[in-house]
């Protein structure tokens, strides 16, 4: 072939390759800068206390904050009623579903508002009480099924005690009813005598153990949903 022939054969793709390339190319504007990206040490330490917060449930790092006691008055400098330390309750503290339940809005627990439907009971007819609760009984209308229920143990129970208030030491207002001035049974054994568990003394909120023959009144709970 002739250098002549061999030109005419190459300017053809010369000339489809010139005219593709700029529809390959695009816009060539460069972008505009990233936005910054950079944190004060102050920031930094804000954002990993609100992370922090989200995952512990409004703790700091792995700690569970400790509520307030309840005690407003001060009896001595530097006491209790003087700097009321702790996570401040939510307002309002309780809250009625109108179907029986009652939920804690500082723990989130529900608990069942006839505070008086079993009467006074053995530790074990405590827990089987608590156990097989459900719709239909005590005043509840929730839908709930037996097992939903139990005893409380004895941290969640002593939630519930306002040291501000005495016979009984709830939170003033609570929306509970048949509430005794005398002790409810914790679903949590005393580890140094087993033949023992633990009760709250709601006249005053303290808490002991005594024989789990013994008869105290019994205070149904379920989890929050």
């Amino acid at each position: 072939m002739s250098q002549g022939n061999k030109l005419m054969a190459v300017m053809p793709m010369i000339f489809l390759v010139s005219i593709a390339f700029p529809a390959l190319a695009g816009d060539l504007t460069p972008p505009e800068a990233p936005g910054s990206t950079m944190h004060t040490l102050e920031e930094i330490y804000t954002i990993v206390q609100d992370t922090n917060s989200k995952v512990n449930g409004g703790a700091s790092g792995d700690q569970a904050l400790v509520p307030k006691s309840g005690q407003t008055t001060s009896y001595a400098t530097g006491d209790d009623g003087d700097h009321q330390a702790g996570l401040a309750w939510p307002d309002p503290r309780f809250t009625d579903h109108g179907d029986g339940t009652v939920t804690d809005n500082l723990t989130g627990l529900i608990w069942l508002k006839d505070a008086d439907c079993f009467g006074a009971q053995t530790w074990a007819n405590a827990l089987v009480a608590a156990n097989t609760l459900n719709s239909g009984e005590c005043g509840l209308s929730d839908d709930s099924i037996e097992g939903g229920w139990r005893l409380p143990q004895v941290r969640e129970l002593h939630s519930l005690v306002d040291f501000g208030n005495y016979n009984p030491a709830l939170p003033a207002g609570y929306p509970f009813s048949g509430v005794q001035p005398s002790s409810y049974w914790s679903a949590t054994t005393n580890a140094y005598y087993p033949d023992g568990a633990w009760y709250v003394n709601l006249p005053g909120g303290s808490v002991n153990n005594y024989l789990k023959t013994n008869g105290y009144y019994v205070w149904p709970v379920r989890d929050g949903q």
